[in-house]
């Protein structure tokens, strides 16, 4: 008999076991309800919607395609994926998990990457956002800002190190590169600086001629982004709302606490302190308890066990953000195995590079260095998220763009160079 003929009666049994939980447990099935309300209504929803909104009016606009066709010679070497990857990277990684996920199932539906390219680019682009990590996990739940600058060097580091591993994903499958309908083929010229400012020009004019094929007026827009982001975000409550629930009614059940035990031995077998096992089994369920119950585990553990398992958390990203990037990616023909994978691998890099990392970031002065940067008091809870986000999403477009343009100048020199 197939797991897919068994899937369902299984699927059915545990449904029917969580209600009748819920029966016997109706007012803690209820706090937990209300507190995984009050984290979307504090936290997502603000943080959350007006990325989705932007993101959607940038759509229709056109500027996927100006970034596509300014970022294709840095993406599609390193990331095999097309230049408005390079959009949708930025925007994942200051406004954090589902966002990645969302935008990239909009450029599948625009014919802009293929089912590989997709794969590759959801993989590595779902992250936490900074404004999570530095300020809630660090300052908020380790009480200690210093540690802030090792969590986003293994987090973002290791995020970046899955993205080249994912450029292999799929080779078989893909046989040529697609090519972004905004970039245009020419030959390189004699001079090598005029290179830039051609592809900028080719890139103008492949965001008027996206928004000329959109049509549609900014308030015609706005509308489309409020009404399909409001879609979203409440998708995204009500699974935050159901890993709570769910959460409360397996720990009513005693099923936590064998899992605490049975991940305990786990953990001693590879060297790790066993208490950490509740803030693992937590962070598998659910980002944020995980990472909270990893900054309030016993004082006994050694502070880089704890740092490295909210790493490995925040990484990992919980089921409930697995379930939201499957429910955006559902529809669009994009898996949702290569993702795992890459969860997986971007939870152990980021662990191990926490631990590896320890030493030389903590001992030396960085830590302390990256607490007096006027920079990071941006990301402390007190500052507005969304201004710091924007912030930090400008610097990035900025870096990426430079960058974009400095690749083809100086490869076009090179090659005048050996000309002459």
């Amino acid at each position: 008999m197939t797991f897919k003929k068994i899937g369902g009666p299984l699927l059915g049994l545990a449904l029917a076991g969580c209600m009748l939980l819920m029966l016997l447990h109706p007012e803690a099935s209820l706090g937990a309800a209300l507190r995984g309300l009050a984290i979307w209504w504090d936290v997502l929803f603000p943080s959350l919607f007006p990325f989705f909104v932007i993101s959607e009016i940038m759509l229709g606009l056109g500027i996927v395609h100006l970034f596509g066709a300014l970022l294709d010679p840095l993406m599609r070497p390193l990331f095999g994926i097309p230049g408005s990857g390079g959009f949708v990277a930025a925007m994942g990684y200051v406004s954090g998990y589902p966002v990645g996920a969302k935008l990239t199932a909009k450029l599948r539906e625009q014919n802009l990457i293929s089912r590989v390219e997709g794969e590759r680019l959801v993989a590595f682009t779902t992250s936490s956002d900074p404004i999570f990590l530095l300020g809630a996990v660090s300052v908020g739940f380790f009480r200690d800002a210093s540690l802030g600058l090792i969590l986003a060097l293994a987090h973002y580091g290791s995020g970046l190190i899955v993205g080249l591993l994912m450029s292999f994903h799929g080779r078989k499958e893909q046989r040529s590169p697609s090519q972004d309908p905004s970039i245009t083929s020419s030959t390189a010229p004699s001079v090598p600086t005029k290179k830039g400012f051609r592809r900028i020009h080719g890139a103008l004019l492949a965001m008027e001629e996206a928004r000329r094929k959109d049509g549609r007026s900014f308030g015609e827009l706005l509308k489309g982004a409020i009404q399909s982001s409001l879609k979203l975000i409440i998708v995204v409550g009500g699974l935050v709302v159901f890993f709570n629930v769910l959460m409360e009614l397996l720990a009513r059940a005693g099923i936590l606490s064998s899992l605490f035990s049975m991940t305990g031995h786990l953990v001693s077998l590879v060297g790790g302190p066993p208490e950490l096992a509740q803030a693992l089994i937590s962070g598998f369920f659910e980002v944020t308890i995980g990472a909270r119950s990893a900054g309030e585990a016993a004082a006994s553990i050694p502070l880089q066990f704890k740092v490295a398992a909210a790493a490995f958390i925040l990484s990992w990203g919980g089921l409930s953000v697995h379930a939201q990037v499957a429910s955006i990616l559902n529809g669009t023909g994009l898996r949702y195995l290569p993702f795992l994978t890459a969860r997986l691998i971007h939870a152990i890099l980021a662990s191990g590079l926490v631990l590896l990392l320890w030493n030389p970031v903590m001992d030396t002065g960085l830590s302390t260095a990256w607490v007096s940067l006027p920079a990071s008091v941006a990301f402390t809870p007190s500052a507005s998220g969304i201004t710091a986000s924007l912030a930090l999403l400008s610097v990035l477009l900025t870096a990426a763009l430079l960058a974009s343009l400095l690749i083809p100048v100086f490869m076009a020199m090179i090659r005048w160079v050996r000309r002459s």
